[in-house]
């Protein structure tokens, strides 16, 4: 992925208390930032710098910016907030938390590991997840690569290669026919996991081959992927694997908030609980992006993160039209 020297350039601190703090700056973090620097609100983002998608070499799958590089559209996104007034700080968050309430607003004091604070009257979450890989020696070192997770992110770029589904639990059997789509030359690789009669039987009928063995490892050949290594010491030559990931939603710094949790079917994961908009159950904090819809690739995390940042827009002009009326009542009273 090509560098992007202004990647890590972070505005200034702010001082005060602001709008909102956006924990990320991914494209669900910087699409809700835009809609709320525009709405004249003053927001942080902060950004850890390491997006889901660094590895991949392009985006693919949203209209009009398909086959643009990751980084290109962060930069650009970045520089679109920063137009508006919004300011973005890379770091790690150290603590997020409620605060005391100010005239019956809410608060949240958030710091960083560098020991950095703000205080901000809502919180966007936007911090996206981890996606954990089976322990196959191997696997790692080509993950973005020769080893992709998402038919619709990577399957045009590696149709036609001879592809090894690496089995890692019931979500796998869909896996397999989504990629039996982009290729004729498919192997699954059960690894342990089970597989019925009638799917065997559909695998069959879709000349998906079937290998009940034990993966011990990936071989390499030159830096790219060239076949999957059994416990019997059988190479299978296969130029790409694909694996269901498990989706972890990336909690770091934010156990104050007491955010609810939950599983994902099948064992593929845990996310953030939200409801229309992005809105938790704690008040004052919405959750976008794949930290709470694990499947939405860039342009639907993007969209969650623009509906997220004009509902919270939405909430605090109505807590500052209250504000302003409970001061011209405590004015009109006075005199």
């Amino acid at each position: 992925m090509p560098a992007q020297t202004s990647y890590y350039s972070s505005d200034s601190w702010p001082g005060g208390t602001v709008d909102v703090v956006v924990i990320g700056g991914g494209a669900s973090g910087l699409n809700g930032a835009l809609m709320l620097a525009r709405s004249r609100r003053s927001v942080l983002v902060v950004d850890s710098g390491t997006p889901r998608n660094a590895p991949a070499e392009a985006m693919h799958g949203f209209i009009v910016l398909d086959g643009t590089a990751p980084s290109e559209i962060l930069a650009r996104g970045r520089e679109q907030v920063r137009h508006y007034g919004g300011r973005i700080v890379f770091g790690e968050v150290a603590s997020v938390e409620p605060a005391e309430p100010v005239a019956d607003d809410l608060r949240f004091t958030l710091a960083l590991a560098d020991g950095r604070s703000v205080s901000a009257r809502r919180v966007l979450v936007a911090t996206g997840l981890r996606d954990v890989l089976p322990d196959v020696p191997g696997l790692a070192g080509h993950w973005g690569r020769g080893v992709v997770h998402c038919p619709y992110c990577h399957g045009w770029e590696v149709r036609d290669e001879p592809i090894g589904v690496l089995a890692t639990g019931p979500a796998s059997l869909h896996h397999a026919l989504l990629f039996r789509q982009l290729t004729d030359d498919l192997v699954y690789f059960t690894n342990g996991t089970q597989v019925d009669r009638d799917t065997r039987a559909r695998f069959a009928a879709r000349n998906i081959r079937v290998i009940d063995a034990e993966v011990t490892g990936i071989v390499d050949e030159d830096g790219a992927l060239s076949g999957v290594r059994l416990a019997d010491g059988t190479v299978v030559a296969r130029r790409v694997i694909a694996v269901a990931t498990r989706m972890q939603a990336r909690t770091e710094g934010l156990d104050g908030l007491k955010l609810p949790m939950e599983d994902l079917p099948d064992a593929m994961g845990r996310r953030f609980s939200s409801s229309m908009a992005g809105t938790t159950d704690v008040p004052g904090v919405w959750v976008a992006g794949n930290a709470t819809d694990p499947t939405a690739q860039v342009g639907a995390a993007a969209a969650a993160g623009a509906l997220a940042g004009a509902h919270i827009n939405a909430v605090l002009a109505t807590a500052d039209t209250e504000a302003a009326l409970t001061s011209a009542s405590a004015g009109t009273a006075a005199s």
